[in-house]
């Protein structure tokens, strides 16, 4: 991991080392830097932040993952950093509402159901590491966006 800044990157600054659960690892690391640094920006900061880590993203894990000769090797975690990342953006500022965010956001990005499978299977450069964890994140939001809607996450 040490030997580029595109490896610390692509390791999630070490978290996709941490085993088993590389991607908890890298998701709860994270969550971390979001309440440190990225929940204090605007809302126009956090899309900025996003749209540049995202790209800087799929540049890193291509490279990292070209090098190590596997295109989604699975101790890079700033996919899922970044994805985590729009999740909570969108989820009320709680410690209940992110925690079941977290929850979700891991179990679509396990599970891998329609089509992120698809993405996972095919996609197999930077972008395409990147990209099946977005739509993971998109998952998360659309059972968030639910659970608020009928009142649960609210009590939380």
């Amino acid at each position: 991991m040490l030997r580029s800044p595109a490896r610390m990157v692509a390791f999630g600054l070490g978290s996709g080392l941490i085993r088993p659960a590389p991607g908890t690892w890298g998701t709860l690391a994270g969550w971390l830097v979001w309440v440190v640094v990225l929940s204090r920006l605007s809302d126009t900061g956090v899309a900025v932040a996003l749209a540049v880590s995202f790209a800087y993203g799929c540049l890193v894990c291509h490279r990292v993952g070209k090098d190590l000769g596997r295109p989604d090797h699975g101790g890079m975690v700033w996919d899922e950093m970044v994805a985590f990342w729009l999740v909570l953006w969108f989820t009320p500022d709680t410690l209940w509402a992110q925690a079941i965010a977290f929850g979700l956001f891991r179990l679509f990005d396990i599970v891998k159901p329609p089509p992120i499978r698809y993405f996972d299977a095919r996609l197999k450069n930077g972008f395409g590491v990147m990209w099946d964890d977005i739509v993971a994140a998109l998952y998360a939001l659309l059972v968030l966006a639910v659970l608020q809607r009928i009142g649960l996450l609210g009590v939380l």
